[in-house]
C-alpha cells in the first residue's frame, strides 16, 4: 500500500508542479516588468528541475536526475547574467 500511496502522491505532485509552471510562463509573457519577468523564468526553471527529479522518482532512472543539475546550474548563470543586464545594462564588461 506505501508504495502505491507513493506513486499517486508523486503523480499529483507532477500535475501540481506543471500547473504552477504554466502560471510561471504566463508571468514571463505577461510580467508588467522585466524584473518579474526574470523572477518568473527563475521560477521556472526551479520547478522544472523539480519535475524532472520527480519524473525521476517516479522511473528509478539516473537521467532524469542529471538532466536537473544541469537546468539548475545552467539557470543559476542564466539569472545572474539577467540581473546583472538589468543592472547595469551590460553583461561583459
Amino acid at each position: 500500500m506505501s508504495a502505491e500511496l507513493l506513486g499517486w502522491s508523486i503523480f499529483i505532485s507532477q500535475i501540481f508542479l506543471g500547473l504552477a509552471m504554466v502560471l510561471a510562463a504566463v508571468r514571463v509573457l505577461w510580467g508588467p516588468r522585466a524584473q518579474d519577468r526574470v523572477l518568473a523564468l527563475d521560477t521556472v526553471y526551479v520547478i522544472a528541475a523539480t519535475l524532472l527529479l520527480t519524473f525521476g522518482i517516479r522511473t528509478g532512472g539516473t537521467l532524469y536526475f542529471e538532466a536537473a543539475l544541469v537546468i539548475a546550474l545552467l539557470g543559476f548563470v542564466g539569472t545572474a547574467a539577467l540581473a546583472k543586464f538589468l543592472m547595469r545594462g551590460e553583461v561583459i564588461e
